[in-house]
């Protein structure tokens, strides 16, 4: 004999699945590390361009949210063209996708390679997102670069291992 679900367990049901549908899905994000292999202080190291935001305090690697049906490199170039005006000549290479619990428990971010660009006259500019961008030798990078940055950094070159975690 079939027995349907009590009210109970119609109403437990409900909740559960109306629940489901108010949880923040798992978010996108893309960072840039451009790295200019013949800038930096002579010593063979390089430069990476960072920047400094209006909203945050510190020095960050480019980069921001996946647009609906955009993939995440091309999410990698249109932020490093909105923030800094710089343009990726040729497809940013995925270096290592991290979670990144500050910001939600469901963030992600794909970490990116950029080695060939272009940096158009007028690039670089303050807007209203960007108080700061240029490019900094990798061996002596600015006061207040995030930690996060910096570990990034010391694992593109292979200094410490990659975390799984931003």
């Amino acid at each position: 004999m079939s027995r349907s679900p009590s009210l109970v367990t119609r109403l437990v049901r409900s909740v559960v699945l109306s629940g489901a549908r108010w949880r923040r899905a798992m978010t996108l994000g893309a960072r840039v590390a451009v790295i200019d292999a013949g800038g930096g202080d002579g010593d063979g190291s390089g430069s990476v361009l960072l920047v400094r935001h209006s909203y945050l305090p510190g020095w960050y690697l480019p980069g921001g949210g996946v647009d609906p049906g955009e993939t995440l490199a091309a999410a990698a170039c249109r932020e490093l063209a909105e923030e800094t005006g710089v343009l990726c000549e040729a497809a940013p290479v995925l270096f290592a996708i991290y979670h990144n619990a500050q910001g939600h428990p469901r963030d992600h971010v794909a970490l990116y390679r950029v080695s060939r660009f272009t940096v158009p006259e007028g690039a670089l500019a303050p807007n209203a997102e960007i108080r700061e961008a240029g490019f900094f030798p990798l061996c002596d990078l600015p006061d207040g670069t995030t930690p996060a940055t910096r570990r990034r950094l010391a694992e593109l070159a292979g200094t410490v291992p990659v975390s799984e975690v931003w």
